[in-house]
């Protein structure tokens, strides 16, 4: 960890609630300067939250859709204006949705919001991160990945049928840590590490809103799981603990696991980038 912890800067997406919340109030806590890039605000009675943003010390972006690019792009481009430098990029946001649905691009929404968004912001940010003092990416992954018994990315980009949590959720976050290992050895060359992470089981459920769960997981993650904090916590020692020296790894429980179909990251990782050039970069020049 730098010893200078109060010069350290994070960037956390989807920090309104949940495991994004809790994290960004740990590091506040901590002393780092926390920039957010949320959809919706914070909670309005959290008192520290908001002396964090009138001190300057939390910095807010919003944006009406992650998965939107004219919206990420808007976005993306007034933090490339207002901040200096990223030492930790934390992608974060994401979340279970309760039936197929599509991005504005037409590619399914578990699919563009987890694994390809984070790649985006990641190639658009890279130079604040060339900017850091810790020069670091946490992609939050999930050990559902590990049920995902098929991995095809023409089913992926349009699946055919729909299962809550081990269908294209399960399989985007796989993409996810399947690009995030494609492309280590390439960050490595700038000096930038880059890792996805398993917060493990966290009751991030809210009132009033539908669930992408199963009716039976969402019954345990009520009554058994761990509040956001221990999400939090894993995504803090992910970025900061016994493996930051380690580079394109699956943490899950604090310890490196395998992946299964890691003869398709590079593959992940070329279909991104070709949808970062085609899509999003070549909308930006018109």
């Amino acid at each position: 960890m730098n010893a200078n912890q109060s010069e350290n800067i994070a960037l956390i997406t989807g920090a309104n609630h949940g495991i994004g919340l809790e994290l960004s109030r740990k590091l506040l806590a901590e002393g780092w300067q926390v920039v957010v890039l949320n959809r919706s605000d914070f909670p309005a009675d959290d008192t520290k939250i908001r002396e964090a943003v009138e001190s300057g010390q939390l910095r807010v972006y919003k944006t009406e859709d992650l998965a939107d690019y004219a919206s990420l792009r808007r976005s993306l481009e007034e933090i490339k204006s207002k901040e200096r430098r990223i030492d930790v990029l934390f992608n974060n946001a994401g979340g279970s949705f309760s039936q197929l649905s599509y991005s504005k691009q037409g590619r399914e929404k578990h699919y563009e919001l987890q694994t390809v968004v984070p790649y985006i912001i990641v190639m658009e940010l890279m130079e604040l991160l060339n900017n850091g003092l810790l020069k670091t990416v946490i992609n939050t992954s999930s050990s559902a990945l590990a049920y995902t018994k098929e991995f095809n990315l023409e089913i992926l980009e349009r699946p055919k049928t729909f299962r809550k949590l081990l269908g294209p959720y399960a399989a985007s976050k796989l993409a996810l840590s399947l690009w995030t290992r494609a492309i280590a050895p390439q960050l490595a060359k700038a000096g930038i590490k880059i890792r996805s992470v398993d917060p493990g089981g966290n009751n991030t459920l809210r009132s009033g809103k539908k669930s992408g769960l199963p009716l039976a997981v969402g019954l345990l993650m009520r009554l058994f799981f761990a509040p956001p904090t221990h999400g939090a916590n894993r995504l803090y020692e992910g970025a900061l603990g016994k493996h930051r020296n380690e580079t394109g790894v699956f943490l899950l429980k604090d310890r490196i696991a395998d992946l299964k179909f890691a003869d398709q990251a590079q593959n992940v990782l070329e279909r991104l980038h070709s949808i970062y050039e085609r899509e999003f970069l070549d909308a930006t020049s018109l």
